[in-house]
Protein backbone atom coordinates (compact mmCIF):
# COMPACT_ATOMS: atom_id res chain seq x y z
CA UNK A 1 0.00 0.00 0.00
CA UNK A 2 3.04 2.38 0.97
CA UNK A 3 4.52 2.16 -2.86
CA UNK A 4 1.12 3.58 -4.86
CA UNK A 5 0.83 6.65 -5.40
CA UNK A 6 -1.36 8.94 -2.57
CA UNK A 7 -4.93 9.58 -4.41
CA UNK A 8 -6.12 13.00 -4.61
CA UNK A 9 -10.27 14.16 -5.45
CA UNK A 10 -10.73 15.99 -8.31
CA UNK A 11 -14.47 17.63 -8.30
CA UNK A 12 -15.99 17.95 -11.86
CA UNK A 13 -17.23 20.70 -13.52
CA UNK A 14 -20.28 20.48 -16.35
CA UNK A 15 -19.59 21.04 -19.47
CA UNK A 16 -21.71 20.52 -22.59
CA UNK A 17 -20.96 19.32 -25.93
CA UNK A 18 -23.23 19.79 -28.68
CA UNK A 19 -26.64 19.54 -26.47
CA UNK A 20 -25.10 16.42 -24.40
CA UNK A 21 -23.57 17.08 -20.46
CA UNK A 22 -20.65 16.20 -19.81
CA UNK A 23 -18.20 15.99 -16.41
CA UNK A 24 -14.85 17.14 -17.14
CA UNK A 25 -11.55 18.16 -15.62
CA UNK A 26 -8.56 19.44 -17.67
CA UNK A 27 -5.84 17.25 -18.60
CA UNK A 28 -3.09 19.25 -17.32
CA UNK A 29 -4.17 19.22 -14.09
CA UNK A 30 -4.10 15.56 -14.00
CA UNK A 31 -1.01 15.55 -15.75
CA UNK A 32 0.02 18.13 -13.15
CA UNK A 33 -0.71 15.76 -10.15
CA UNK A 34 0.48 12.49 -11.74
CA UNK A 35 4.27 14.30 -12.79
CA UNK A 36 3.82 14.99 -8.97
CA UNK A 37 3.80 11.20 -8.12
CA UNK A 38 0.44 11.12 -7.10
CA UNK A 39 -3.03 9.48 -8.73
CA UNK A 40 -5.99 11.50 -9.64
CA UNK A 41 -9.72 10.37 -8.63
CA UNK A 42 -12.09 12.42 -10.82
CA UNK A 43 -15.65 12.88 -8.78
CA UNK A 44 -18.72 13.63 -10.79
CA UNK A 45 -20.85 16.32 -8.80
CA UNK A 46 -23.97 16.37 -11.68
CA UNK A 47 -25.33 13.36 -8.64
CA UNK A 48 -25.25 14.79 -5.31
CA UNK A 49 -21.94 13.52 -3.43
CA UNK A 50 -21.54 11.41 -0.18
CA UNK A 51 -17.91 12.95 0.97
CA UNK A 52 -17.98 11.55 4.62
CA UNK A 53 -17.80 8.70 2.44
CA UNK A 54 -15.57 9.49 -0.49
CA UNK A 55 -13.21 11.57 1.84
CA UNK A 56 -11.37 8.32 3.83
CA UNK A 57 -10.27 6.62 -0.11
CA UNK A 58 -8.44 9.69 -0.58
CA UNK A 59 -4.86 11.40 0.66
CA UNK A 60 -5.22 15.05 -1.11
CA UNK A 61 -8.03 17.43 -2.70
CA UNK A 62 -7.69 19.52 -5.64
CA UNK A 63 -10.37 22.17 -6.56
CA UNK A 64 -10.07 23.09 -10.28
CA UNK A 65 -10.34 25.84 -12.00
CA UNK A 66 -12.96 26.55 -14.87
CA UNK A 67 -14.76 28.37 -16.94
CA UNK A 68 -18.04 28.67 -14.96
CA UNK A 69 -18.55 30.85 -11.99
CA UNK A 70 -19.31 30.31 -8.44
CA UNK A 71 -23.55 31.81 -8.17
CA UNK A 72 -23.24 35.06 -6.20
CA UNK A 73 -25.89 34.18 -4.32
CA UNK A 74 -23.82 32.36 -1.74
CA UNK A 75 -22.34 35.25 -0.90
CA UNK A 76 -25.08 37.23 -0.67
CA UNK A 77 -25.16 38.98 -3.96
CA UNK A 78 -27.68 39.17 -7.39
CA UNK A 79 -26.19 37.50 -10.84
CA UNK A 80 -24.83 41.01 -12.65
CA UNK A 81 -23.59 38.79 -15.70
CA UNK A 82 -26.33 36.37 -16.67
CA UNK A 83 -24.61 35.67 -19.69
CA UNK A 84 -21.21 33.94 -17.72
CA UNK A 85 -21.51 29.98 -17.25
CA UNK A 86 -22.50 29.03 -13.80
CA UNK A 87 -22.16 25.43 -12.18
CA UNK A 88 -24.54 24.93 -9.64
CA UNK A 89 -24.01 21.35 -9.31
CA UNK A 90 -20.17 22.00 -8.63
CA UNK A 91 -21.46 24.80 -5.83
CA UNK A 92 -23.50 22.53 -4.38
CA UNK A 93 -20.50 19.81 -4.17
CA UNK A 94 -17.67 21.84 -3.53
CA UNK A 95 -19.06 24.25 -0.98
CA UNK A 96 -19.75 21.59 1.75
CA UNK A 97 -16.44 19.97 1.08
CA UNK A 98 -14.03 22.83 1.57
CA UNK A 99 -14.47 22.78 5.39
CA UNK A 100 -14.85 19.36 5.50
CA UNK A 101 -11.17 19.10 4.12
CA UNK A 102 -9.52 22.07 6.46
CA UNK A 103 -11.55 20.08 9.71
CA UNK A 104 -9.48 16.61 8.36
CA UNK A 105 -6.40 18.42 7.96
CA UNK A 106 -6.40 16.34 4.52
CA UNK A 107 -4.26 18.78 1.95
CA UNK A 108 -6.04 21.49 -0.41
CA UNK A 109 -5.07 22.39 -3.40
CA UNK A 110 -7.52 25.25 -4.51
CA UNK A 111 -6.36 26.32 -8.23
CA UNK A 112 -8.86 29.90 -9.90
CA UNK A 113 -12.26 28.78 -9.72
CA UNK A 114 -11.13 26.77 -6.67
CA UNK A 115 -9.91 29.66 -4.88
CA UNK A 116 -12.67 31.21 -5.11
CA UNK A 117 -14.64 28.44 -4.19
CA UNK A 118 -12.27 27.70 -1.04
CA UNK A 119 -13.09 31.75 0.09
CA UNK A 120 -16.63 31.37 -0.74
CA UNK A 121 -17.31 28.53 1.37
CA UNK A 122 -15.65 29.96 4.45
CA UNK A 123 -17.33 33.24 4.19
CA UNK A 124 -15.98 35.27 1.75
CA UNK A 125 -17.40 37.72 -1.75
CA UNK A 126 -16.14 37.59 -4.94
CA UNK A 127 -15.40 40.89 -7.30
CA UNK A 128 -17.89 39.34 -10.13
CA UNK A 129 -15.91 41.38 -12.55
CA UNK A 130 -12.44 42.37 -11.38
CA UNK A 131 -11.78 44.92 -14.69
CA UNK A 132 -14.74 46.94 -13.17
CA UNK A 133 -13.69 47.59 -9.77
CA UNK A 134 -11.69 51.01 -9.58
CA UNK A 135 -8.16 50.37 -8.93
CA UNK A 136 -8.07 46.79 -10.12
CA UNK A 137 -6.72 46.18 -13.59
CA UNK A 138 -8.10 43.42 -16.46
CA UNK A 139 -7.38 40.06 -15.28
CA UNK A 140 -8.82 38.20 -18.17
CA UNK A 141 -6.25 36.63 -20.75
CA UNK A 142 -7.45 38.24 -23.88
CA UNK A 143 -4.22 36.99 -26.20
CA UNK A 144 -5.13 35.00 -29.06
CA UNK A 145 -5.40 31.98 -29.11
CA UNK A 146 -7.96 32.52 -25.58
CA UNK A 147 -6.83 31.46 -23.61
CA UNK A 148 -3.05 31.71 -23.83
CA UNK A 149 -1.97 31.13 -20.14
CA UNK A 150 1.08 32.91 -21.17
CA UNK A 151 3.01 34.54 -18.27
CA UNK A 152 0.73 37.85 -17.88
CA UNK A 153 2.07 39.60 -14.62
CA UNK A 154 4.05 39.00 -11.02
CA UNK A 155 2.58 38.35 -7.98
CA UNK A 156 4.56 39.49 -4.67
CA UNK A 157 4.24 36.76 -2.19
CA UNK A 158 3.83 37.87 1.60
CA UNK A 159 6.76 38.03 3.67
CA UNK A 160 7.75 35.71 5.94
CA UNK A 161 4.23 34.14 4.80
CA UNK A 162 4.06 30.15 4.27
CA UNK A 163 4.13 30.52 0.58
CA UNK A 164 7.15 32.66 0.38
CA UNK A 165 8.97 30.33 2.35
CA UNK A 166 7.57 27.31 0.05
CA UNK A 167 8.87 28.59 -2.89
CA UNK A 168 12.13 30.39 -1.05
CA UNK A 169 10.86 33.66 -3.37
CA UNK A 170 9.56 37.26 -2.92
CA UNK A 171 7.93 37.70 -6.31
CA UNK A 172 7.19 35.18 -8.88
CA UNK A 173 5.54 35.70 -12.68
CA UNK A 174 2.11 33.88 -13.35
CA UNK A 175 -0.50 33.23 -15.91
CA UNK A 176 -3.94 34.76 -15.79
CA UNK A 177 -7.03 33.88 -17.09
CA UNK A 178 -9.95 35.00 -14.55
CA UNK A 179 -12.51 37.65 -14.80
CA UNK A 180 -13.30 37.50 -10.65
CA UNK A 181 -11.55 37.60 -8.03
CA UNK A 182 -11.71 37.99 -4.21
CA UNK A 183 -13.17 40.39 -2.76
CA UNK A 184 -13.69 40.32 1.03
CA UNK A 185 -11.44 37.25 2.45
CA UNK A 186 -13.04 34.72 4.54
CA UNK A 187 -12.57 34.64 8.09
CA UNK A 188 -9.85 32.67 9.13
CA UNK A 189 -8.17 33.29 6.08
CA UNK A 190 -4.42 34.80 5.74
CA UNK A 191 -3.32 36.62 2.33
CA UNK A 192 -0.22 34.93 1.10
CA UNK A 193 0.32 37.00 -2.52
CA UNK A 194 -1.54 40.01 -4.46
CA UNK A 195 -1.13 41.31 -7.81
CA UNK A 196 0.80 44.62 -8.75
CA UNK A 197 -2.91 46.43 -8.40
CA UNK A 198 -3.45 44.91 -4.65
CA UNK A 199 -5.97 41.92 -5.89
CA UNK A 200 -5.53 39.18 -3.65
CA UNK A 201 -3.97 36.08 -5.34
CA UNK A 202 -2.99 33.35 -2.89
CA UNK A 203 -3.68 32.68 0.64
CA UNK A 204 -3.65 30.14 3.39
CA UNK A 205 -6.12 28.60 6.01
CA UNK A 206 -3.19 28.75 8.97
CA UNK A 207 -5.42 26.93 11.42
CA UNK A 208 -5.75 24.13 9.52
CA UNK A 209 -3.65 21.12 10.71
CA UNK A 210 -3.23 20.08 6.93
CA UNK A 211 -1.16 21.94 4.34
CA UNK A 212 -3.50 24.38 1.97
CA UNK A 213 -3.43 27.18 -0.39
CA UNK A 214 -5.47 28.70 -2.82
CA UNK A 215 -3.76 30.26 -5.38
CA UNK A 216 -5.39 32.54 -8.25
CA UNK A 217 -3.30 31.55 -11.19
CA UNK A 218 -2.95 28.56 -13.04
CA UNK A 219 0.69 26.07 -11.73
CA UNK A 220 -0.59 23.18 -12.95
CA UNK A 221 -0.51 24.51 -17.07
CA UNK A 222 3.45 23.40 -17.63
CA UNK A 223 4.08 22.96 -14.05
CA UNK A 224 7.76 20.96 -14.78
CA UNK A 225 8.37 23.55 -16.77
CA UNK A 226 8.41 26.41 -14.09
CA UNK A 227 10.24 25.75 -10.85
CA UNK A 228 7.53 27.68 -8.83
CA UNK A 229 4.69 25.48 -10.13
CA UNK A 230 6.80 22.55 -9.68
CA UNK A 231 7.44 23.52 -6.34
CA UNK A 232 3.86 23.84 -5.61
CA UNK A 233 2.73 20.57 -6.64
CA UNK A 234 5.95 18.69 -5.42
CA UNK A 235 4.90 20.02 -1.29
CA UNK A 236 1.50 19.36 -2.45
CA UNK A 237 2.67 15.80 -3.35
CA UNK A 238 4.62 15.50 0.37
CA UNK A 239 1.84 16.88 2.40
CA UNK A 240 -0.33 14.16 0.43
CA UNK A 241 2.29 11.20 1.54
CA UNK A 242 2.47 12.87 4.83
CA UNK A 243 -0.88 12.68 5.69
CA UNK A 244 -1.27 9.02 4.16
CA UNK A 245 1.29 7.88 6.73
CA UNK A 246 -0.89 9.17 9.67
CA UNK A 247 -4.36 7.98 8.60
CA UNK A 248 -3.74 4.90 6.67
Amino acid sequence: MSGNPPVVLLPACQRWLDTQPLQTVRQQYLDALHAAGLAPLIVPTSLPVDWARLLPLAQGVLLTGSPSNVEPHHYGQALRTPELPQDPARDAATLQLVPQVLAAGMPLLAICRGCQEMNVALGGSLHQQVHEQPGLTDHRDLQQPYPSFAPAHPVHLTPGGRLSALLGQTTIAVNSVHGQGVDRLAPGLQIEARAPDGLIEAFCHPASPGFNFGVQWHPEWESRRHPASAALFDAFAAACRAYRSTHC
